[in-house]
């Protein structure tokens, strides 16, 4: 039987929770993932109304940690975004911040992810403004990981841009029009000119949040800790990496797809677990081959528990004409100036029934007979007590 995050988190819980406290929102997802599909959170019991064949479909807990929900997550995301691409190329570039800052994210994880987003945006957004590299509003995706192979901390966000820009102003040439890129085709910024300014915009907003003491845990607690690590900031470019251009809506759907909704390790690469550690497969940072490892149980849950959000975080986020408040708008005339057909209500109304399909916990169809449907005989709610005692009260210390 193939291991399972939920098991490695029963095996070696009661002797991590005995020595380590636990946040509110690690708390939540421990429980989720060791509850989900269990009778913990209750279900029902089906009958084939064809050939009578009885089970039980046990709750999903569709918290965005755990591996077992994020797939049917993913395919609903990836439908919702069918009417969002426009038939240009596009870049996959990525910001990291250097692990000096690492320490400063355990206590102060939010301030630290949102920032990251936030100047990376800002980034992105200005280059695309500046006349040399477009003179518009790019169309972009913004997507946070926290986490390498072996489950360390590595900060970095994940950006899928068009190749192109919509044209705005009142006194442009033309307003609204569709400007591609200067050089190329494919070719949106250069890495070393985003590296300085998206180094700079951190920086600066970094310097203000400790003159407004609005990082009071801050490990480096002294002048001399502080400006050490704004040495270390400041000695190297920060790393930007721009990877291969995507062409075609469908390869940019698919490949953004594999990011959005990825949680830090899927069961998929859990090998085992014996008394004392977990086996996993990891890919080599330089050759991309897979190999497995071993950690510790509890170095294992530690490293995990590092990757759970602060509560209500948006890890995914979009900006530019991809922007919540003008994106219909703006969306509409990108496609016209792109000679695209107008977005096809029937394949929205597909793509909406398609998100309902897959969220769904039952499937109506009896896997025995292929003619039957299940329907429902009984229904349990969840078990409180049961789902209470997956961590105990006095493992919480609190959010972070």
């Amino acid at each position: 039987m193939a291991t399972t995050l939920a098991e490695v988190l029963r095996h070696f819980g009661p002797a991590y929770l005995g020595s380590h406290g636990l946040s509110t929102a690690q708390a939540r997802a421990w429980r989720a993932i060791v509850a989900c599909r269990t009778p913990a959170l209750g279900g029902e019991r089906l009958r084939c109304d064809g050939c009578g064949a009885e089970q039980w479909r046990w709750h999903s807990c569709r918290n965005r940690h755990c591996p077992q929900c994020q797939s049917r997550a993913r395919d609903a995301w990836r439908a919702a975004r069918l009417a969002e691409l426009l038939d240009v190329p596009y870049c996959h570039l990525v910001f990291t911040l250097p692990h000096e800052l690492n320490a400063l994210a355990t206590v102060h994880a939010h301030w630290v992810y949102d920032t990251l987003m936030r100047c990376a945006a800002a980034t992105l957004s200005e280059f695309a403004a500046n006349p040399r590299w477009l003179g518009g509003v790019g169309a972009f995706t913004l997507v946070l990981h926290t986490w390498t192979q072996d489950l360390r901390r590595h900060l970095h966000v994940h950006a899928l841009m068009a190749c192109g820009a919509l044209q705005q102003g009142a006194d442009s040439a033309e307003p609204g029009a569709w400007i591609e890129p200067r050089r190329a085709s494919n070719f949106l910024f250069p890495v070393h000119a985003l590296s300085r300014v998206f180094r700079g915009k951190f920086m600066q907003a970094l310097q203000g949040a400790m003159q407004a003491t609005g990082l009071p845990r801050d490990p480096a607690n002294t002048d001399a800790l502080r400006r050490r690590r704004t040495r270390a900031l400041r000695r190297h470019d920060w790393v930007v990496y721009a990877k291969t251009p995507l062409a075609g809506p469908a390869a940019v759907l698919d490949y953004l797809a594999r990011y959005t909704h990825r949680t830090a390790i899927g069961n998929e690469r859990l090998v085992g677990i014996d008394a004392a550690k977990v086996r996993l497969r990891v890919r080599g940072e330089e050759s991309g081959a897979r190999r497995t490892i071993a950690l510790d149980g509890a170095q294992f849950i530690g490293r995990l528990l590092q990757h759970v959000l602060p509560p209500g975080f948006k890890r995914i986020r979009h900006y530019g004409l991809l922007a919540p408040a003008t994106k219909a708008d703006r969306l509409r005339r990108a496609r016209q100036l792109l000679a695209m057909p107008a977005a096809n209500p029937q394949a929205l109304e597909d793509a909406q029934a398609f998100m309902r399909r897959v969220a769904a916990i039952d499937v109506e169809c009896c896997p025995h007979c292929s003619i039957g449907r299940w329907r429902v005989l009984q229904h349990v709610a969840a078990d409180r007590p049961a789902l209470n005692s997956i961590t105990t009260p006095t493992a919480c210390r609190g959010p972070p």
